[in-house]
C-alpha cells in the first residue's frame, strides 16, 4: 500500500498520522463505529478537520487494504489481552492486610 504524505508507517508496522502518535487504526475503528469526521476531530483535538477528511478519503479509496490492516491490528491486540492476567484487587487487599496490621483509629478526647 502506498502512503500519502500525511500517513507514516513506523518500524513496528503501525500506520500513524505523520507528526502525530494517533494511529490510522483508531480513526478507522471509530469511523466504522459511526463517528463522523467532525466527531473524530473533537475526539482528537490535535488533528485539523481537513486532515481527518483526508485520512477518511484515503481509507475509502483503499478500504479493502486498510480493513485488512485494521483486522490484523485487532487480532494482535486480542492476543495481547489474552496473554495478560486479570488483576484480583480483593487478593491484593488480603495480602496487604496480612503484611501490615491495621492502624488504630485516633482517640478523640
Amino acid at each position: 500500500m502506498q502512503f500519502p504524505e500525511f500517513l507514516t508507517q513506523a518500524e513496528d508496522g503501525e500506520i500513524r498520522l505523520t507528526g502525530h502518535r494517533i494511529g490510522l487504526y483508531h480513526l478507522v475503528q471509530h469511523y466504522n463505529e459511526g463517528e463522523s469526521a467532525e466527531m473524530l476531530a473533537c475526539r482528537y483535538p490535535t488533528l485539523p478537520l481537513a486532515l481527518v477528511h483526508r485520512v477518511l478519503a484515503f481509507y475509502l479509496e483503499n478500504q479493502s487494504e486498510v480493513d485488512s490492516y485494521v483486522a490484523s491490528c485487532s487480532a494482535t491486540m486480542d492476543q495481547q489481552h489474552q496473554g495478560t492476567q486479570r488483576f484480583d484487587l480483593d487478593a491484593l487487599r488480603r495480602r496487604l492486610a496480612n503484611q501490615h496490621p491495621p492502624v488504630p483509629e485516633p482517640q478523640v478526647r
